[in-house]
């Protein structure tokens, strides 16, 4: 056990069904003929491996893609492809998440066999609009169908995804009110690097925060700073643009309206209480990207395209 989690260490595997929720979330290449990007099936390629080769019956649960946008919302066939390769190690798929089919394969598996399901998005329960709309405590996310016909078919949940650890979604704190648990090995290694960071970091100590997704980079970004944890906050994406607006300067209509659309133009005001305070520790981009008939593009702050969404 650590930080008063149950490791892996803390469980006899063999000929045990383990359910491990891993977050292999990846960009898709334009074609949508593969994944464009393998590095978070990497990660947590050592838990599966550890998995299989201690005889557990395995059954892989994972997302792709974001639910609200649905850039790269699709199935989780290739992924299963990939890990197969990573692990010189077979990774079934199968196209069902929790109906008659996946129960029936899950109950077929044999010691040392690894089963991917399809994309847990597919599910309501699973997708953003239901958690924020209903924000279920763990409990009631237990008596959700995704729980309710995969957790009497498992011994054991392991969560080895850590980036997608806080999210309120039933294959990430539903199964841990119904079956014993564990931390897998990504998740163990990020909150030990994590807990190092926060608690006595090396200096200088740098934070990178950028995307689309900046409710918690802010949260993060006023805490590591107040506490004196970052010497330096370097920003990118939507973290800049909000910036940006904090600064008075103009990041086009695009940007701008986008910004309102999704409801985040309160943190314009908490952007600029950031740099009232901290302003000589926040970093902000000379120059961006956008994307003009499918193609990356830069600019300078100076000639902004008022036309185009600015990303990362």
């Amino acid at each position: 056990m650590k930080f008063g989690i149950k490791t892996l260490d803390d469980f006899q595997l063999e000929n045990k069904t383990v359910f491990c929720r891993v977050d292999i979330n990846s960009a898709l290449k334009k074609d949508r003929s593969g994944l464009a990007d393998i590095s978070r099936l990497k990660g947590c390629a050592p838990t599966i491996k550890e998995l299989a080769e201690r005889k557990a019956k395995t059954v892989l649960l994972a997302h792709q893609g974001g639910d609200l946008e649905y850039h790269n919302y699709y199935s989780t066939e290739y992924h299963a492809a990939e890990l197969s390769r990573l692990l010189g190690w077979e990774v079934k798929f199968i196209d069902d998440v929790c109906g008659p089919f996946a129960r029936d394969c899950i109950k077929q598996l044999r010691p040392r066999e690894i089963l991917l399901l399809d994309n847990v998005r597919y599910m309501a329960e699973e997708m953003t609009l239901f958690e924020t709309k209903l924000n279920l405590p763990p409990e009631e996310q237990a008596k959700t169908l995704v729980v309710r016909k995969l957790a009497p078919l498992g011994d054991l949940y392991v969560c080895d995804a850590f980036a997608a650890a806080h999210r309120a979604q039933p294959t990430l704190i539903g199964f841990p009110e119904v079956l014993p648990s564990a931390m897998g090995r990504l998740f163990e290694r990020e909150y030990s690097i994590l807990s190092q960071i926060m608690s006595a970091p090396e200096r200088p100590c740098l934070f990178v925060l950028g995307g689309a997704k900046i409710q918690d980079a802010f949260l993060m970004m006023s805490s590591v700073l107040r506490a004196g944890t970052a010497d330096r906050i370097l920003t990118g994406g939507l973290v800049a643009n909000i910036m940006f607006l904090a600064q008075g300067v103009a990041i086009g209509k695009a940007s701008t309206e986008y910004i309102k659309a999704q409801n985040l133009w309160d943190y314009v005001e908490i952007a600029a209480n950031i740099l009232a305070r901290h302003a000589d520790k926040v970093e902000l981009p000379v120059d961006l990207a956008y994307s003009a008939g499918g193609e990356r593009q830069e600019a300078g702050l100076d000639n902004l395209p008022g036309d185009h969404l600015i990303t990362d």
